[in-house]
Order: structure tokens, then C-alpha cells, then sequence
């Protein structure tokens, strides 16, 4: 059995699931890695399913690794978010990647997902995103059907049902636009009567630079933390329009090296959640 084409074939739907499992591109990419230098040490031809199998091994390492991260994690400073994922050009023919596209990976659904336990992340992912019987998904986890299904169904209940992603429509690029330029050039007027009234801000700093410990919450208070803030940005900031986690977002750069990650959650045209990653360790893999 050929791994490289394995590795093509099945790549998107394992990054599918790994991102969603550990929040983080870097860590799914390696999981993803690992996956392939097991299977080249197994004798792949003899395995009925090798979807399947790649996804259980893909699902136990996610495990082991978020139990191993669970201390770290519980020490993180400030409020921790997803790594972001640009997904401006994932668009593909493939069905694997449509898949990957069609599911929800917007930063509020992820944070959901992290409520969870480890096993019934895996399990809530493996039925609801990649609707797998529970017969397979109790192989895959260790667990019996009825266990899973008890599982599957007291996540569903906590966190509800991943929607199909909506297309950044004008109204929200235009939208971006008009914040990013009311931010870049301090129009108060215009940065409030873009946000709802009962917006948040979500900055992540990882205690690597300076962000907002506590989720700011209110348009005035998010208007009020941006007059702070932006006067002390270098002079030489540059910012690009992307999608982030299939929202509208944003790349800020300094010196040609990436500052921070935006992205922004429209509902009935203005703003209700803006998620921003500035901790320089989770944006090692975007370019400015």
C-alpha cells in the first residue's frame, strides 16, 4: 500500500479532526506526522479500514496529548484560544477537504469543544463531524456502544450541533473593513456603531506579550481598550484581509513578522465576537 498516496487521500479529513481535538495547527500537524511513521512500521495491506485506522491512531495520540498538555494548560495565562486557522483558500474539489469545510471551525465552536473531556471530545467529533457508528467509535476509544452513545449524547446536549459554515457574504467583508480602518485611525463613532452592545473581546497573549487577562466585555469597554492600546503600536503596522476560521479576519504584522491574528463574529450585521491571537507561539505558522 502506497503511504504517500494514503497520506494525500486521507491528510484533510485526519487535520480535520486532529485540529478540532487539540485547537492547534502545529501539534495537528504533528500528530498527522507521527500517524504516518507508525503506519510505515505496521503492514498497512492486512488493515480492512485504513480510514478508520488511520483516525483511531489519530484520535488516541490527540488523547495522550491533550492529557499530557492538562497542567500546562490549567497554568496558561490569560484566556486561551484556538490556534488560528487561515482557511481563505481551502477551498478544493476534493471531498475530503469539503468535508473539512463544511463543519464548523469558527473559534467560538472550537472553545465549545474544549469544555469537553478528552474522550468525549473523540467521541462527539468522530459520530457528529464524521459520522462513524458507534460500533467503530468504541473500537477506536476503548469504550463500549453504549457507552459511546451516552458519551456522544451528553456532549451533544452541552454544546449543541456544529453548523455548516456561512460564506463571508459583502456585507461582512465590508463590515472587517470598516473596523479595521475605524481601529487603525481611532474613530470612535463608527468602531461603536459597528458593535453590538453586547460584543466581547477575546485577546490571547499566552503571558508572551501583553493582552487582556479577562474577556472584555460591552462595545464602550472594547472601544475604551482599543484607545488604550493602539497609540503604542510601532508606527509601521500592516494589516491584510484574510478568513480566519472561516470568519472574516485579519493579519497584523510589525517588521514583516506577524503580531497578531483577528477574527470576527457577525450576527445581524455588527460584531459580536472578536478573537484575537497575539501569542507569538501560536503564529509560527502564518506568514505576514
Amino acid at each position: 500500500m502506497d503511504t504517500e498516496m494514503l497520506y494525500t487521500t486521507h491528510r484533510p479529513l485526519l487535520f480535520s479532526l486532529a485540529y478540532r481535538m487539540l485547537g492547534s495547527v502545529q501539534d495537528a500537524e504533528d500528530i498527522i506526522q507521527d500517524t504516518f511513521i507508525a503506519l510505515n512500521g505496521t503492514e498497512a495491506e492486512h488493515i480492512q479500514n485504513i480510514k478508520a485506522y488511520l483516525c483511531k491512531m489519530v484520535t488516541n495520540r490527540c488523547i495522550d496529548r491533550l492529557k499530557s498538555s492538562r497542567k500546562k494548560r490549567e497554568q496558561y495565562v490569560g484566556e486561551w484560544l484556538p490556534e488560528p486557522l487561515l482557511t481563505e483558500n481551502t477551498q478544493s474539489e476534493d471531498p475530503a477537504h469539503q468535508m473539512f469545510m463544511k463543519e464548523s471551525v469558527s473559534m467560538a465552536y472550537l472553545l465549545l469543544l474544549q469544555q469537553l473531556s478528552e474522550t468525549e471530545r473523540a467521541v462527539f467529533l468522530l459520530k457528529e463531524v464524521l459520522q462513524y457508528n458507534y460500533e467503530v467509535i468504541a473500537e477506536m476509544v476503548g469504550k463500549s456502544s453504549t457507552n459511546c452513545r451516552q458519551i456522544f449524547h451528553r456532549a451533544k446536549k452541552s454544546i449543541g450541533s456544529p453548523s455548516e459554515e456561512k460564506k463571508i457574504t459583502k456585507k461582512g467583508a465590508s463590515l472587517t473593513e470598516q473596523f479595521f480602518r475605524a481601529l487603525t485611525s481611532g474613530d470612535t463613532d463608527t468602531l461603536l456603531s459597528l458593535l453590538s452592545v453586547d460584543a466581547t473581546l477575546v485577546t490571547d497573549g499566552g503571558g508572551k506579550i501583553k493582552a487582556a487577562i479577562f474577556p472584555i466585555l460591552g462595545a464602550d469597554r472594547i472601544s475604551r481598550f482599543y484607545q488604550g492600546i493602539l497609540p503604542k503600536l510601532p508606527k509601521d503596522v500592516s494589516y491584510t484581509f484574510t478568513t480566519v476560521n472561516s470568519e472574516p479576519g485579519m493579519i497584523l504584522a510589525v517588521g514583516g513578522r506577524v503580531y497578531a491574528v483577528m477574527s470576527l463574529h457577525i450576527e445581524n450585521n455588527r460584531i459580536q465576537n472578536i478573537y484575537s491571537v497575539m501569542n507569538p507561539d501560536k503564529l509560527t505558522h502564518i506568514s505576514a
